[in-house]
């Protein structure tokens, strides 16, 4: 047994300070067990990424059956039939021209892969002076530094800022939020098109490579979607300067937003995309770009792309998510997701529309959002020393429900949301469940935070319920 310095058993480095985690065992459809037999119903997703649900036999039997045959061959000496027959299969759905698929191991290394495909395209085509990439304030694009970089998620950012710079931000697509004091958000589509035109036009001539945002931002801001005509503005201003557009569809992506992706709400098709989550529901570790026909042939025909990891092109990875697939399309999952997603929503204004603390309810299928407010009428954020969000994702644990939360949506320091994204197989009955406890558990959250925010700043007005 590995022993410590101090000669405790070796232990698990956690990504929670809780020392008493329960113990997950087992799940199936939308519920977690753990080892003392409590329940929990995932209105998450985990980290929004079950769509199809737990303890699916038949994914499980496939990845069985092909690490039996073979678990893993090296990409750069094998292809293999799972591979390929997914790139054929998924290439039905994806929203890209022709689409070559480059599969990894998760969102973070797909967008590390996108920005170096970018690159590679471009100097196959000669324009060795494009480098730079553009993404937005209030995006999540992974933890790696160059996907954290690309992030505009600012309390994911602030312990490593002397490692970060090289890209470039502009303004939040966040139309709830625009034009408030250090919000970095606006919510006019020519304006946000405008600035980013400027940002291209300001910088070196041609050196501009990509822009990269998420369809519908999630776990950062909390499902909010683009203003009207947004997207088919974004794609003329990249098209018009040379510039690739890159869309993270890690969360967006398999029905998650009620259409297959994320761009399919706008009929926009990017040059690359990037999945992973839904890709394989969270039964393996998997994720790809998928470049536009334009792309592949460049790079292929330059002399390949210098890229690759070691779990990349993995043949288990591949028949997982071909299946996720094959269950996606047979039980009409994606459908299933635009309708109970309405009706999450529905029932969500019904419960908390009218409440002082909940400043909107947005989201588009199973990808929903609240934003909570310590004042309404200005939305005014509670201050992040309240840790609201926090109190709100533990009230409803304690009631066996499992939420995700994001803090910092208002100034990067202030500002809390509850983030749902349950496997599309959620019943009618659980759907009326979680609203009931996120009911509950904002009422209780506010309740106890608003004295002790009145004892700490006299000045401050407790919401009247």
């Amino acid at each position: 047994m590995t022993q410590s310095r101090d000669g405790l058993p070796g232990r698990v480095f956690r990504r929670s300070l809780d020392p008493d985690l329960p113990v997950a065992v087992e799940a199936h459809g939308s519920t977690i067990v753990d080892a003392a037999g409590r329940e929990y119903l995932d209105a998450a997703g985990g980290a929004v990424v079950v769509n199809v649900g737990h303890g699916r036999q038949s994914i499980a039997d496939a990845l069985a059956e092909q690490a039996a045959r073979l678990s893993y061959a090296h990409g750069s000496a094998f292809t293999t039939e799972p591979l390929e027959a997914y790139a054929r299969e998924v290439g039905r759905v994806l929203p890209v021209d022709g689409p070559a698929i480059y599969p990894v191991s998760g969102g973070s290394e797909a967008i590390e892969t996108a920005l170096k495909l970018a690159r590679a395209y471009h100097l196959a085509r000669g324009e060795s002076d494009r480098w730079i990439v553009v993404s937005r304030w209030g995006s999540y694009h992974g933890n790696t530094l160059g996907a954290l970089d690309l992030s505009g998620r600012r309390p994911l950012r602030r312990p490593y800022e002397g490692w970060l710079g090289r890209f470039r931000h502009v303004s939040a697509a966040y139309p709830y939020r625009a034009g408030d004091p250090d919000s970095h958000a606006l919510g006019d589509a020519a304006e946000l098109a405008a600035e980013l035109e400027r940002t291209f036009e300001a910088a070196e001539p041609r050196s501009i490579a990509a822009f990269v945002a998420e369809p519908i931002v999630g776990a950062t801001l909390g499902a909010v979607s683009p203003p009207d005509g947004y997207w088919p503005l974004i794609a003329e201003v990249c098209r018009r300067h040379g510039v690739l557009l890159i869309a993270d569809e890690v969360m967006t992506g398999f029905g998650r937003t009620g259409r297959w992706f994320g761009l399919d709400h706008w009929g926009v098709r990017p040059d690359m995309l990037v999945a992973a989550k839904g890709a394989t529901s969270g039964y393996w570790p998997f994720g790809f770009v998928a470049a536009s026909d334009e792309i592949h042939g460049a790079v292929m025909g330059s002399g390949g792309f210098t890229h690759g990891f070691t779990y990349s092109h993995a043949p288990a990875g591949a028949a997982v998510a071909r299946e996720v697939l094959r269950i996606l399309e047979a039980e009409n999952l994606v459908e299933a997701s635009a309708t109970k997603g309405t009706r999450l929503r529905e029932m969500l204004e019904g419960r908390l529309g009218g409440h002082p603390n909940v400043g909107e309810i947005r989201g588009r299928g199973l990808l929903v959002g609240v934003e909570l407010v310590s004042d309404r009428s200005t939305r005014a954020a509670f201050p992040r020393t309240a840790r609201l969000t926090e109190a709100i994702v533990r009230g409803a644990r304690s009631r066996g429900v499992l939420l995700y939360s994001g803090t910092g949506t208002a100034d990067g320091v202030n500002g809390d949301t509850i983030l749902l994204g349950p496997p599309f197989v959620i019943t009618d009955d659980e759907l009326t469940r979680i609203v009931a406890v996120v009911g509950e558990a904002v009422e209780e959250a506010v309740a106890t935070v608003e004295p002790e925010l009145a004892a700490e700043h006299p000045g401050h007005v407790r919401a009247v319920t």
